[in-house]
């Protein structure tokens, strides 16, 4: 299980790097006269048999599928054999997790307050973007405990769950119930493959691509539909768990995800144009309230949740961590950026909310991601 955790966090890693440089390219695409070609890219219309949508969508609403059903197979495995199959090991996580998803969202809910026609991106600022965060732990290896990195990464898979349940409840339109109850019979359909112990993965997929289709054409986001598939997946305690469906699917994917799927969606979302902007921009109120969610609402929330917790004795800090280090680790878990970027999606449609939002979120994640680092090189000098 050691050897599976630090191979998962070299893929994020580096993951995390890719995802930086596409989105100084698509920031430098946007801004340049190359601009009218990106969007061109963008907007591309894609035919899938009767189904036509832009490369945006595609990559939205199909590829992104994919990063959820991974999130999915590593929120199960985390659950079952990971750093969260215990009250003990998971507890200081939750709750930091659940502070640091609350308290942002209440930082931007009341700098919008007053601005109903913006309250709907209350979830924006709640997200942590793991790959990056972990890039920013990596810059300082040496100074981080093992025991903070695992912290952060169980943080961050409990904050997608969050992010997964904030979809599914919050930011799904009208339901067409009849295409749901399609949907319901192809989860049924896993759900018995999963009990039958059924080792391959052909058969989901037989009733998965149908799931995804039921779940599009219903109202509710498609990504749900990677969820559920990746929760069918069968994780047997065998003597070789290395083997078990589940693990096979999440090593043989990661890559894909994390050098594929993850850099095409910056590139194709982060893309902010600077005409007309100036810097009073920043203290629009749907800037404002994401940067003062991702870097005033995430500190304060997880280190708050983390130090009541400690100081309740409910649970203790991780192995060789200390408080600055857990701060350190708070502001680095402002870091949003793709979950961030991804619920913006769902929340706002025009492009001047869009232009804003990236604004934001850009904006605050990067002040996170540089205090954090600060943070932790303050105490090496």
């Amino acid at each position: 299980m050691r050897r599976f955790l630090n191979h998962f966090l070299q893929l994020e890693v580096s993951a995390g790097v890719l995802l930086g440089v596409a989105t100084l390219v698509a920031l430098f695409l946007e801004n340049s006269p190359l601009q009218i070609y990106y969007q061109k890219l963008l907007h591309l219309t894609l035919s899938l048999g009767t189904l036509h949508i832009s490369f945006l969508h595609f990559v939205n609403d199909g590829l992104m599928t994919l990063f959820f059903f991974l999130v999915s197979l590593e929120i199960k495995r985390e659950l079952i054999q990971g750093e969260l199959n215990s009250w003990n090991k998971a507890l200081l996580p939750a709750l930091a997790a659940f502070g640091g998803m609350v308290v942002p969202a209440l930082f931007y809910l009341l700098i919008n307050y007053g601005h109903s026609e913006y309250a709907r991106g209350w979830a924006i600022p709640m997200a942590t973007d793991i790959a990056f965060s972990l890039a920013v732990l990596s810059l300082l290896n040496k100074q981080i405990p093992r025991a903070l990195k695992v912290f952060l990464t169980a943080l961050a898979i409990i904050d997608d769950l969050g992010a997964i349940l904030v979809i599914a409840i919050f930011y799904t339109q009208q339901i067409a119930w009849f295409y749901l109850l399609f949907a319901f019979i192809c989860l049924i359909g896993l759900i018995m493959l999963n009990y039958y112990g059924a080792g391959r993965i052909i058969p989901y997929i037989l009733f998965a691509i149908p799931l995804w289709l039921f779940i599009l054409c219903s109202g509710v986001h498609a990504t749900i539909a990677g969820v559920l598939f990746g929760l069918s997946i069968p994780l047997q305690r065998t003597q070789k768990p290395h083997q078990a469906l589940l693990n096979t699917l999440e090593r043989q994917l990661h890559p894909w995800v994390a050098y594929g799927i993850l850099p095409l969606f910056a590139f194709t979302n982060a893309g902010l144009s600077f005409t007309d902007m100036h810097w009073q921009t920043l203290f629009h109120p749907l800037p404002l309230g994401i940067m003062a969610g991702l870097f005033l609402g995430k500190q304060c929330g997880i280190l708050g949740t983390s130090w009541l917790a400690v100081k309740m004795k409910w649970t203790k800090l991780p192995y060789k961590t200390n408080w600055r280090q857990l701060y350190g680790c708070a502001l680095i878990c402002g870091i949003g950026f793709t979950m961030s970027l991804f619920i913006a999606n769902l929340a706002f449609s025009d492009d001047q909310s869009a232009s804003l939002v990236r604004l934001g979120v850009l904006t605050g994640s990067a002040l996170s991601g540089i205090l954090g680092y600060y943070v932790f090189l303050s105490k090496k000098r």
